[in-house]
């Protein structure tokens, strides 16, 4: 079996030898192959030696196949087609969006922003397929294989390449009702008579932050229901269970349609960054760049107020 193995420098001289009897003679085959005559020359005379078998019998005016040289050629000659399909495979490839993209995503914000956008997104480009996994934990991209990772966060990635996506709010609220009923808070410290629904992966401290004339303030809060489902915690606070701390990408349509009023605004909730993120690759592929590109178009980039936040412009 060793001796079947096939050497890089026998692949080369193959590439010559198919090149010679293609071109008709050496001369034209060095100047195709850019080489000298006389290293087609004796690359054909090793590639011989090796096989230890004539393939050309060659005179000064003509030059032709022998038996086994015209066997060979055959192979060598699919050889190159082969390889000439395979460049070819990889100039699609960097050429336009396809094939696979498998792509991360938080579970709320990738069901209700990431996944609506996909149609739009694989009719512009019919060859391009995504594998969207929907998760609240943090992948590793090369280990499980992602080629890149929405994030929702205010830290930056490290080691990753980050594009910004779009601004992410937060806000505390809570359904009319509950506030005709209990009051509305006018400080964070008036949470602690409040019933707080909350959501322990966010908040596993129990505590809720807020920013006022720079300072940072954090306030404890409890209350009848913990959920590791924000669509749970949203159904809860229109339902008047409670206060709730929520991103507007969940809950903006609510607050647009008056079914829950946001509250404690001259507090600033610390705000957070949709980000697509990847490893980083000199050759960034089209299909990673058209995903990237288009979302960023349609969420605004940081650079127009995203659809999810009329509301705040509608007041």
């Amino acid at each position: 079996m060793e001796n079947n193995r096939i050497l890089p420098d026998e692949l080369a001289a193959m590439a010559i030898f198919a090149t010679v009897v293609e071109a008709g003679s050496l001369t034209l085959a060095a100047e195709r192959l850019e080489l000298s005559k006389s290293a087609v020359s004796k690359s054909l005379a090793w590639l011989e030696g090796k096989l230890a078998a004539r393939l050309l019998q060659r005179t000064t005016r003509r030059q032709s196949l022998t038996e086994v040289g015209q066997a060979y050629f055959e192979h060598c000659r699919r050889m190159l087609a082969e390889a000439a399909e395979a460049r070819q495979a990889v100039d699609r490839l960097h050429a336009e969006p396809v094939g696979v993209l498998r792509v991360s995503a938080p579970v709320s914000f990738g069901s209700q922003h990431v996944a609506p956008l996909l149609p739009e997104l694989l009719a512009r480009y019919p060859a391009l397929q995504i594998d969207l996994v929907l998760n609240d934990h943090l992948v590793d991209l090369a280990e499980e294989g992602f080629d890149l990772a929405v994030r929702v966060s205010d830290q930056p990635a490290d080691l990753l390449v980050a594009r910004t996506l779009a601004p992410i709010r937060w806000v505390i609220c809570a359904s009319p009702t509950y506030l005709a009923r209990y009051g509305t808070p006018e400080r964070p410290q008036d949470l602690s008579v409040h019933a707080c629904l909350t959501y322990p992966l966010l908040t596993p401290s129990g505590v809720w932050p807020f920013m006022h004339d720079g300072q940072r303030i954090v306030m404890p809060v409890q209350g009848p229901l913990r959920t590791n489902s924000s669509v749970a915690l949203m159904a809860a606070c229109v339902g008047g269970a409670g206060l709730t701390r929520l991103p507007t990408f969940s809950c903006g349509n609510l607050l647009a349609s008056g079914e829950l009023v946001a509250v404690l605004q001259d507090y600033a909730v610390p705000p957070q960054t949709a980000t697509a993120v990847y490893l980083p690759n000199r050759y960034q592929s089209p299909k990673l760049r058209a995903f990237i590109d288009f979302m960023r178009e349609r969420m605004g980039a940081g650079q127009t107020t995203p659809s999810w936040d009329a509301w705040l412009t509608a007041k």
